[in-house]
């Protein structure tokens, strides 16, 4: 029975540089897939291209066809990443410069699929009766139109089989969900029919078990993560994919980390939802049939997943604009480092309050002082060495957030004492950019894939 080997080198935009290296160089491999976006990194992207329209993909992704691209080609590697974030085209332009540095000029296929970006249509479908609207809160799309920065249709695999069908080498897609990277390859090399909803369900579940990279081979692991080895050199995720969509996930040996039921279990845990019915455009994934076994030491098998038909709907990530944002902090010393910190902290809140200042939120936290478990341990020490307050404001009203960023220095010579530094710097202003999700119908849109040499 076939089988391939699908590796994912990046679980997010700023994920450790070398592992797609490497994936590649330290080990066989059929794919190399690469997962930089996120609701937030799309905003980010947004943001960058508002600023320079040759911006707003993921710039690492150069970096890593520099590096690997030579030795992808002579082992015909497939290079599959959504790193074309709000600009394909961009990403497209900037890789074909990485290619022709490397002298591979006209020797590259790229897939590129895009259509996900929907900016333009808004209005269009909000005239057709598709309010879009709010997938939490139920609002229409309407509501905060005028603010809308960004609107991004999440595909699924298909496109990603259509541009592989193309004999594409790299495939940089725009938004896509993180499973269709891994599942895409599969229905391509498989054949697998589109409507067979268990080994569909399969080949997702393989996507979001290395989907986040090395989240599922001991990284960020609480189950025993003091005794797992080199995670200085910790290998990224290998899927090892049958044509019946049975998989084992396993990573190249000599590598740090670690594959095991309990980390695989955790990593499925990660943003589940519904058990019964995890949701993809490409299909619905019962995760209360999957069955882990280890299968040798780090090798997990998978099996028995069972699959429900996909929805008529897909999703959109939708930015929009939503007030502004600053926080400052300083750092405050024994003894009585938290009793100095609320103190100030109270003084500031004063000072805000006297200035009439309006602020949808005012948000203070003392760090080293259970800010992260708010409540559950009581009150701290009174020997505790140092703590950090840290103070953040959002408001409609951009000039009160202006002011607050003046009011956390003065604290340090006209407050309580042993300030010993300014926690981030001097506080910024910055934009807030929210989330708006929503569903459209799958008849409204459509991918757009295309074949290019570069």
């Amino acid at each position: 029975m076939k089988t391939i080997r699908i590796a994912n080198g990046q679980g997010f935009w700023g994920d450790w540089l070398d592992a797609p290296i490497q994936l590649v160089e330290r080990g066989p491999i059929d794919y190399l897939t690469l997962d930089y976006l996120a609701e937030i990194t799309m905003s980010i992207m947004q943001k960058q291209k508002s600023r320079d329209p040759n911006a707003g993909y993921a710039r690492d992704f150069l970096y890593v066809v520099g590096r690997a691209l030579p030795k992808c080609l002579d082992n015909n590697i497939k290079i599959v990443a959504n790193a074309g974030g709000v600009n394909p085209q961009a990403c497209v332009a900037a890789l074909a410069e990485v290619v022709k540095k490397l002298g591979l000029a006209g020797k590259v296929k790229v897939g590129v699929v895009a259509g996900d970006d929907i900016m333009d249509r808004l209005d269009d479908f909000i005239a057709q009766g598709v309010e879009l609207k709010n997938m939490d809160t139920g609002e229409p799309l309407s509501t905060i139109r005028d603010r809308v920065q960004s609107a991004n249709v999440y595909f699924g695999a298909a496109p990603i089989a259509e541009a592989l069908k193309q004999g594409a080498q790299i495939i940089i897609t725009g938004r896509c969900t993180d499973t269709g990277l891994t599942l895409g390859p599969m229905i391509h090399e498989f054949g697998w029919a589109l409507n067979d909803w268990n080994k569909i369900a399969a080949g997702t579940i393989a996507g979001h078990i290395i989907e986040c990279g090395a989240q599922t081979t001991g990284g960020n692991c609480q189950v025993d993560w003091q005794t797992i080895p080199d995670f200085w050199d910790i290998g990224y995720p290998i899927v090892e994919v049958s044509e019946d969509g049975s998989f084992v996930v396993t990573k190249h040996a000599g590598t740090g980390g670690r594959v095991s039921v309990a980390g695989v279990t955790e990593q499925l845990m990660y943003e589940m939802g519904d058990p019964k019915n995890y949701i993809t455009p490409d299909g619905v994934a019962d995760f209360t049939t999957i069955r882990l076994e280890q299968a040798g030491e780090n090798r997990v098998r998978v099996s028995g997943i069972s699959g429900k038909p996909a929805t008529d709907m897909y999703k959109v990530s939708i930015s929009f604009a939503d007030g502004f944002k600053a926080a400052g902090g300083l750092i405050y010393a024994w003894p009585d480092a938290y009793a100095k910190a609320k103190a100030a902290d109270a003084m500031l809140r004063k000072r805000l309050d006297v200035l009439g200042l309006k602020f949808d939120e005012v948000l203070s936290q003392f760090i080293g002082v259970n800010a992260t478990h708010e409540g559950l341990g009581g009150e701290p020490s009174p020997n505790i060495a140092e703590v950090m307050l840290r103070v953040g404001v959002r408001s409609k009203d951009k000039a009160a957030v202006e002011r607050f960023t003046k009011e956390i220095a003065p604290l340090a010579l006209a407050g309580p004492p042993t300030v010993t530094g300014v926690g981030g710097g001097r506080p910024k202003v910055e934009e807030v950019v929210a989330y708006w999700p929503a569903l459209i119908p799958k008849s409204a849109v459509a991918p757009k894939v295309e074949a290019i040499t570069i």
